[in-house]
């Protein structure tokens, strides 16, 4: 296949992951992204993206798009990397501090590109100023002086120059802001303990679920008895088996999108799938999840098997995200009142 022929396959299959319509619009939007995989667009776009979420209509606003209605290192298969990384790798108070600092590297960054910008109007309004009054004193005179011709040109010619590298500093003052503003955002709609898309990124994409005409499936997964992880294990552990939790149904869940709901909570929604598709996703996921053997990374310790219970739902036509979330957690409470580890769907 041809070079521009693989760049056009690829810029397809974009919109087809992020459920965008195939117009002119996003279609040079798309191109730009994959044809300069370096440039800072498509830097912002992978801060975004990364992990499975979609691209949300506003995000491609925001990124100078058209308006319209590094990844872990592998995993050893004798223990989970989650369990044996250090605690405060995944740690809550360290990722609101790092959201803390882009907040304010970004007000710097506004700033700065305000001061520039504020700095060339005011260069502007001066050099305008001076050719009005120039050539009114050569009006006065009746003719062309030269001399003062000569003297307004260069005048000219040096605040052109000087004009040309203040936007020069300001598109590349612009630039670090679009990427700096995409990470903070990126930041915001990314769960601190697990990676994985939160609650926020979730419901922005259960919107666009809500528009599209494919199937979309909603599992809502709670992890069993993880009390007892906590309180015989200690927090750290329960911290690191659900950032392994997550792990794990990313990798088994591929080209779907997986977040972690809350506490030990997640959820799955899947697009393209048949019912019966959507439950043998999930139990596989399960089998995942059951079959990894963890221990304390401080002890060697065995945690124990590890299982979950979900529910499973198909979203209909008079849904709201309130119905959706009130079918799949009736399902999961049916799964755990029976038993737990175990899925039940309504199809």
């Amino acid at each position: 296949m041809t070079t521009s022929g693989s760049l056009y396959k690829r810029i397809g299959q974009f919109l087809e992951d992020h459920r965008l319509s195939p117009d002119p619009a996003h279609y040079a939007f798309v191109h730009a992204i994959l044809s300069e995989p370096d440039g800072t667009l498509a830097r912002a776009v992978a801060l975004l993206v990364d992990g499975g979420v979609r691209l949300h209509q506003d995000d491609i606003a925001r990124l100078g798009g058209p308006t319209m209605a590094s990844p872990p290192a592998p995993e050893p298969a004798s223990e989970p990397q989650a369990v044996r990384e250090p605690a405060e790798r995944i740690a809550l108070p360290q990722a609101e501090a790092r959201s803390d600092e882009l907040a304010e590297q970004t007000e710097d960054q506004v700033a700065a590109f305000m001061t520039v910008i504020r700095t060339v109007q005011a260069d502007t309004s001066a050099f305008g100023a001076d050719l009005a009054r120039n050539v009114a004193e050569m009006k006065r005179g009746g003719g062309i002086d030269l001399p003062t011709l000569a003297t307004l040109t260069g005048e000219m010619l040096e605040r052109i120059s000087a004009t040309e590298r203040r936007l020069e500093q300001a598109t590349a003052e612009a630039d670090t802001l679009r990427e700096k503003l995409a990470e903070a955002r990126a930041t915001a709609r990314r769960d601190p303990l697990t990676g994985l898309a939160n609650r926020l990124a979730f419901s922005e994409a259960l919107g666009q679920c809500f528009q599209a005409s494919e199937s979309c499936h909603l599992a809502l997964c709670d992890v069993d008895r993880f009390k007892r992880i906590n309180d015989d294990l200690g927090h750290a552990t329960g911290d690191r088996v659900l950032h392994s939790i997550g792990k794990i149904l990313a990798e088994e869940c591929q080209g779907h999108l997986v977040c972690r709901h809350g506490g030990e909570e997640f959820t799955i929604l899947m697009t393209g799938l048949a019912a019966d598709q959507a439950a043998a996703l999930v139990e596989r996921a399960r089998d995942a999840v059951r079959n990894r053997r963890m221990r304390v990374r401080e002890t060697g310790e065995p945690v124990g098997e590890i299982t979950f219970s979900a529910g499973i739902t198909a979203l209909c036509p008079e849904d709201t995200q309130e119905t959706l979330f009130a079918r799949a957690d009736a399902l999961l409470y049916r799964a755990k009142k029976e038993g737990r580890d175990r899925a039940y769907s309504d199809s």
